[in-house]
């Protein structure tokens, strides 16, 4: 049974030359974008504020389906390092709420440098989870953050466990904490370039159909992969809403 709800995007809403004909020819990018995916994630956030009216813009002009992903402030993650941090989570509250409903998941982004500290993640964690009704999900680089108190924090915590690729922090099995699954595809072997071949899409989507609900995105965006990527893992995704489709019917 295909994920019933599985948003697929890419890092920004960029649309390469090359696979502009995928796309309506008028409106803004993102409306553009909007018309194709169901999903993006925002990662300008992490450099810089965005005004409330700026986000309450782009809510305005993508369909009722379409959700957002917020990447947290580096302001946050990668210059607190997460301690004493609550002026800011309530600063980006107050300018990413304005999405509204359409804001799905805000994204935390660890330093690989951050070893895990329970007490400082944890307050996070309940922060963010006080001040946002959308889910919340980690990508930690630091092989602390793989261990079994880790999976348990993140799991008592209802936080997603990001699944990325390349691989950074730990080796063997992935371990998810939450029903929802995370996905972000960076590029490999050359990060952020590299285009993933039609099978590794195909594994991905394999992967993200045993999900009830998913995410996956598509941050191979130096060189223009990610569009192509992302429309070939969508197309998957309708093939197989098909099929269920015609196997369900009389």
């Amino acid at each position: 049974m295909p994920t019933s709800n599985l948003y697929i995007g890419c890092a920004g809403w960029s649309v390469p030359r090359d696979d502009a004909p995928r796309f309506p020819v008028d409106g803004s990018h993102l409306e553009r974008y909007a018309a194709v995916f169901n999903g993006v994630e925002i990662n300008s956030s992490f450099y810089r504020p965005h005004q409330p009216k700026t986000y309450a813009r782009w809510a305005a002009c993508t369909p009722p389906g379409f959700r957002f992903a917020v990447k947290l402030p580096r302001t946050i993650t990668h210059e607190a390092r997460l301690r004493d941090v609550d002026p800011l989570v309530a600063q980006f509250s107050a300018e990413a709420g304005a999405l509204g409903g359409k804001l799905g998941v805000v994204l935390v982004q660890l330093p690989p440098s951050l070893a895990l500290d329970a007490g400082a993640a944890g307050a996070l964690f309940d922060l963010l989870k006080a001040s946002f009704a959308c889910a919340i999900a980690c990508e930690a680089r630091h092989a602390t953050w793989f261990t079994e108190a880790a999976t348990q924090l993140l799991a008592d915590a209802g936080v997603t466990r990001v699944l990325a690729d390349p691989v950074v922090g730990y080796h063997g099995e992935f371990v998810p904490t939450a029903p929802l699954a995370y996905v972000r595809l960076h590029g490999s072997p050359r990060i952020y370039y590299s285009r993933y071949t039609p099978q590794q899409i195909e594994d991905v989507h394999a992967w993200l159909a045993q999900h009830r609900e998913a995410w996956c995105i598509l941050d191979n965006t130096a060189a223009g992969a990610a569009v192509p990527n992302a429309l070939e893992l969508l197309e998957l995704h309708g093939r197989g809403v098909a099929q269920s489709r015609d196997d369900q019917s009389p």
